[in-house]
């Protein structure tokens, strides 16, 4: 009826926090003692992002699925759209006094970045409040002198966070219906892991109670650490577990299961540490999504030849000529996942022995990472490529890689069924196999296999002397200086007694 009074809501925006359990934004909206309207929006300008791909989209179309069935007992659902997000607040504020917005602060891309001004401008003019809660152990603008190990441990030992249920009264929009991309997203393939806080914890309890006994002896294999490693990663970053609750369980389980276990349980507890540093710093330096952390890496000289886009399209297919890097690829585009081991030697061999951008590389992977992290890709992206000026130049040589990580070759001969014919003495480098061998093994490099796209030995040789008469640059000298002081926590001060 026209002139009738609003009825008073919160908003609950779920974005990388796709569970229900320690949930503080969801918490803080059920305790206002107002109704909530639980929203996620596929937004057209994520879903036209280079960074992402159909892997990602259909994870977070089964993660809503898996939370909006639980929601069933309160007869409530995630209301669940694909607009931009100005003109979404807008059709929900015609229909609803919004009190308030509820959500985590986001380590997001350029894009949400802008995309945040915009929402807390529209806010501010209709004078609603926006809460963010912060994201695990990520503090915001951090002060100049901080104790960031502290804090982080402060955050993973708090008490998790339990919605008061009894209290939760969520309603719907009228006349809502679901985006109908949703069903477009749905359709899973058995071959990448399934989303959703079920399928998370699942994952978790695997892994503490079977799977970690293998985890020190099977993370720098590419077969092996699909069993042993954690596999928690795109849980993580789509936020179907919080960081806490993962670090919770493990701690819990150090101090359950046999001496055994426990190295490879702390080797796993290190790995959160460094989860949350990544995030950190790029929530600190977010520019490094378009340029390197060390300035004076602006003028490193990559190619910029006629083939460079066709050797980026050779690496996304997987057809490098190179094994080991064409069988991860290959991997990587059919399940969205490879071990941390191969994935800086992707970078490495793209940007060191190619000598091809870290930024369109970095492309090609976050579309084919299922676990993509904004906060944690680039940071790594740029360590592995060798654009700090601080950390240790990694040259891996994807021949010894795979002699040591594959060496009886079945994850090669999984991923490039073309050479499983190969005897093993030529299966990591069959471009060096004499004719007549060639010819009695049925098998003829150019044809049957790519011949490989670089020399590996001499590109090595080429990139090293790049790198280091680079390092040692003025200006990247002094870029790192800029850079160890922007990142350098007060704690390591402290420690050194400064």
């Amino acid at each position: 009826m026209a002139g009738s009074k609003k009825q008073k809501v919160n908003l609950v925006w779920f974005k990388r926090d796709l569970r229900l359990s320690d949930h503080q934004p969801l918490a803080n909206a059920i305790a206002s003692d107002l109704p909530c309207i639980l929203i996620y929006n596929f937004e057209p300008l994520l879903l036209e992002d280079p960074h992402y791909s159909l892997r990602h989209w259909r994870f977070v179309a089964q993660s809503l699925k898996d939370i909006n069935q639980q929601l069933e007992k309160y007869n409530a659902e995630i209301a669940i759209y694909n607009q931009e997000m100005i003109t979404l607040l807008e059709t929900l504020s015609d229909e609803f006094d919004i009190a308030g917005i509820y959500s985590h602060q986001e380590i997001g891309l350029h894009n949400t970045f802008e995309r945040d001004w915009l929402v807390k401008s529209w806010l501010n003019n209709k004078a609603i409040p926006w809460y963010e809660t912060p994201l695990g152990g990520v503090k915001r603008a951090r002060p100049k002198h901080f104790d960031w190990q502290t804090y982080w441990h402060g955050v993973m030992n708090q008490r998790l966070v339990t919605p008061n249920w009894q209290a939760f009264n969520a309603i719907l929009p009228n006349n809502y219906q679901a985006a109908t991309c949703v069903d477009d997203f749905l359709e899973h393939d058995p071959q990448f892991q399934y989303g959703g806080p079920h399928a998370a914890r699942v994952c978790l309890q695997s892994f503490v109670e079977e799977r970690a006994m293998n985890y020190q002896s099977g993370i720098s294999s590419p077969s092996k650490s699909r069993d042993s490693c954690s596999r928690l990663s795109p849980y993580l970053a789509f936020g179907n577990l919080s960081l806490r609750q993962v670090y919770q369980t493990l701690k819990y389980y150090l101090a359950k299961q046999p001496l055994s276990w426990r190295r490879s349980l702390h080797a796993f507890e290190s790995r959160l540490h460094w989860h949350c540093h990544f995030m950190q710093k790029f929530e600190t330096q977010c520019s490094m999504e378009f340029a390197p952390q060390n300035a004076g890496y602006l003028h490193y000289p990559y190619r910029d030849d006629e083939l460079v886009a066709e050797h980026l399209k050779r690496f996304e297919q997987g057809q490098t000529g190179i094994p080991l890097i064409d069988a991860c690829m290959r991997c990587l585009a059919a399940t969205g996942y490879i071990n941390f081991r191969m994935r800086a030697m992707l970078v490495s061999f793209m940007t060191h022995h190619m000598n091809i951008h870290w930024h369109p590389v970095s492309l090609i992977l976050s579309r084919y990472f299922l676990d993509f992290e904004p906060g944690i890709h680039y940071p790594q992206i740029q360590m592995q490529a060798s654009v700090t000026g601080t950390n240790t130049i990694r040259l891996y040589n994807p021949i010894k890689q795979s002699e040591d990580k594959d060496a009886d070759g079945m994850f090669i001969k999984t991923w490039c069924p073309e050479l499983k014919n190969l005897p093993i003495e030529d299966l990591h480098q069959p471009w060096q196999q004499p004719p007549m061998e060639a010819l009695f093994n049925n098998f003829k490099l150019g044809e049957d296999y790519p011949e490989p796209m670089v020399d590996i030995e001499q590109a090595a040789k080429q990139a090293r002397e790049r790198l280091w008469s680079f390092r040692e640059r003025d200006d990247v000298k002094q870029g790192a200086k800029v850079m160890l002081h922007q990142h350098v926590t007060s704690l390591k001060k402290q420690r050194h007694g400064s």
